[in-house]
């Protein structure tokens, strides 16, 4: 028992850091997008990440994926390209801890995205911690819906939600694409499809970043990188069940920095919509598989 303790004692502390990391970075990119827009914050951070990750995957020489798992790789790094853009559109208009506790409805998403696209039938349980995450989500946008925030903030709460059923689709890929790549891989494929996919608006609206954006740009690039390599790694070596209530640290690493680096307050209303969220992705965790409720592996 004492040995079994101390092997998740390491996956435990990697899944702690790259959460905070994740936090950390979603500060980087809101920063970044309100300075030199949500396009090009996207599109430089993804040039930076995929430049670090074939640095990387020279390094380690790391082989190069099969044709199936390159499949996997483009349609994942699609999907979190759209997710990401609007997760981050809605950073630009919510606070970091309000839009980190809307996208936690994500895993309740993903049972009914397993049932359609992988046929798993979802019992009463999940069902109801479902409904106690809806219920949730309208906590919080009831305080948009009585007037105190303005119409921006609640069109920022539906990117959100707009996100997390993309991030949905992304749980149910993950799963496949850890059991056949690297957590390098992962990452620098992830950061090169992304890439991809915005270079399609280079046309239109790429800009060269102004010098003093550079250093948030390869931080961003950076945190990026290394979380989600470390989420992959902690995944890797520990039931997602036992690793689970870490996710949810985020909202708290969210509010910090938030009221940190924008002091922005979170309210009461977020807390008691947050706190049931979290509670109907506990319970459907406990009635379902639990790779299914693993909130930040896919995060952006």
């Amino acid at each position: 028992m004492e040995k079994l303790h101390r092997g998740f004692a390491i996956p435990f502390a990697v899944c702690c850091l790259g959460v905070a990391l994740f936090s950390v970075m979603d500060a980087a990119m809101k920063g970044l997008s309100l300075s030199i827009g949500l396009y090009n914050a996207l599109f430089w951070r993804a040039v930076t990440g995929t430049l670090l990750g074939l640095a990387l995957m020279l390094l380690t020489r790391q082989r190069w994926p099969t044709a199936a798992v390159l499949r996997i790789h483009l349609l994942r790094g699609t999907v979190v390209a759209l997710m990401a853009a609007l997760f981050f559109w809605s950073l630009m208009r919510l606070p970091l801890a309000e839009a980190i506790a809307l996208s936690f409805i994500a895993p309740l998403i993903a049972l009914y995205l397993a049932a359609l696209l992988l046929r798993e039938r979802v019992g009463r349980q999940a069902i109801g911690a479902s409904l106690l995450g809806l219920v949730g989500v309208g906590v919080i946008l009831s305080g948009k819906l009585q007037g105190r925030y303005d119409a921006d903030a609640l069109l920022g709460a539906l990117a959100v939600l707009a996100s997390a059923v993309l991030f949905a689709w992304n749980l149910v890929i993950q799963r496949q694409q850890a059991q056949v790549a690297s957590p390098i891989e992962v990452a620098f494929f992830q950061h090169l499809v992304m890439l991809g996919v915005f270079a399609l608006a280079a046309p239109v609206w790429l800009a060269v970043p102004p010098a003093a954006a550079v250093p948030l740009v390869v931080l961003a690039a950076t945190l990026a990188f290394t979380s989600l390599s470390a989420l992959a790694w902690a995944y890797a070596r520990a039931e997602a069940q036992r690793l689970i209530p870490v996710e949810y640290s985020a909202f708290l690493w969210a509010a910090i920095v938030g009221w940190l680096a924008f002091g922005e307050r979170v309210t009461a209303v977020t807390i008691a919509g947050a706190l049931l969220i979290v509670a109907g992705c506990l319970i459907a965790a406990r009635s379902k598989r639990p790779d299914m409720a693993h909130v930040e592996a896919g995060t952006v």
